[in-house]
């Protein structure tokens, strides 16, 4: 690992000339880097439930759009917590990342960072994030405080579980239950199938993900999906999408959403059917190019969901 690789220090999968590498101080770059502000497709991941929950609530209760001042606060708590469970996640696997190539060049293998002050940033980010969560109501603290367990233990599922997404999963899809309980202080049968369909998109978008890493992931003994699906990961990945689809439409259905809501419901599936049809096993960087598109997923659905509740808004 040459020195230049090191003060250069962008890993693989991080956004080519974002502005972390072009005008951040050059002390600050290894930490913004173990949040992963470099690689925004994270918290766009984290935070899109979060919005669709916002938008199926509004359906529901009859709002022309999501509530905005909730929208802020989730964008705010997603970069956050992505920030803060990232450096947990990088404390946990350093020395796994050092034996992997996309991974070798994190902050805390390569050395950038000390562990003791990797976990100083961890407690940080982790205030941002409770602050951002005592703005809602008593019910929505406790749902959201719920979500810490997932993320406590995700990091250890890679090396005792095959399917290590699923607790990935568990955590990343917790936003979609966050919108509906700040809205209605409650859980209903709408938030928990668009939870168990976000539940399936995770799962699908991470095993494309982990695509990447299926050489370095066998050599270093780490489990995935794309490993245990091996050459069938295709197949795979179309039946999470498929589930995925199939509950968010029941989801959308259950909140009284309408044709233009359906419509957005019917863009998502069908992006995430480019997906599977454009995802090729052992293709690592059409898989991250697949992975982030995923963002822009999850964006036509919030924008169908939104539309519906604007229009429903104006009759």
């Amino acid at each position: 690992m040459s020195g230049t690789a090191i003060d250069n220090g962008r890993p693989a999968d991080a956004v080519s000339g974002h502005w972390v590498d072009r005008l951040a101080p050059r002390s600050w770059r290894p930490y913004l880097r173990l949040a992963r502000i470099d690689r925004p497709i994270g918290w766009w991941l984290l935070l899109l439930p979060c919005w669709w929950s916002a938008a199926l609530a509004a359906i529901q209760a009859d709002q022309p759009f999501p509530d905005p001042w909730h929208c802020l606060l989730f964008l705010i708590g997603a970069v956050a917590m992505r920030g803060a469970g990232s450096t947990y996640n990088d404390i946990a696997d350093r020395d796994l990342d050092a034996q992997v190539e996309r991974t070798r060049l994190r902050p805390l293998p390569s050395g950038q960072v000390r562990p003791r002050h990797a976990a100083l940033f961890l407690v940080v980010q982790a205030l941002v994030g409770l602050a951002v969560l005592l703005q809602f109501n008593e019910q929505a603290i406790l749902v959201g405080l719920c979500s810490l367990l997932p993320v406590a233990i995700y990091p250890f599922m890679k090396r005792v579980m095959p399917l290590p997404q699923g607790v990935l999963g568990l955590a990343f899809a917790w936003g979609a239950l966050m919108g509906w309980v700040a809205v209605f202080a409650r859980l209903d049968p709408p938030a928990l199938l668009l939870y168990a369909g976000t539940l399936c998109w995770v799962i699908g978008y991470d095993t494309i993900y982990a695509v990447q890493d299926i050489e370095d992931d066998e050599i270093a003994g780490i489990r995935s999906s794309a490993r245990l699906f091996g050459r069938r990961v295709r197949p795979a990945v179309a039946t999470c999408y498929a589930l995925a689809a199939s509950l968010v439409t029941l989801a959308a259905w259950w909140a009284g959403a309408r044709v233009v809501g359906f419509l957005g419901v019917g863009a998502f599936a069908a992006h995430l059917a480019w997906q599977v049809l454009s995802l090729r096993d052992r293709d690592g960087r059409g898989a991250l190019t697949l992975f982030r598109s995923n963002r822009d997923a999850g964006l036509i659905l919030f924008a169908g969901l939104t539309a519906d509740a604007l229009l429903r808004g104006l009759s």
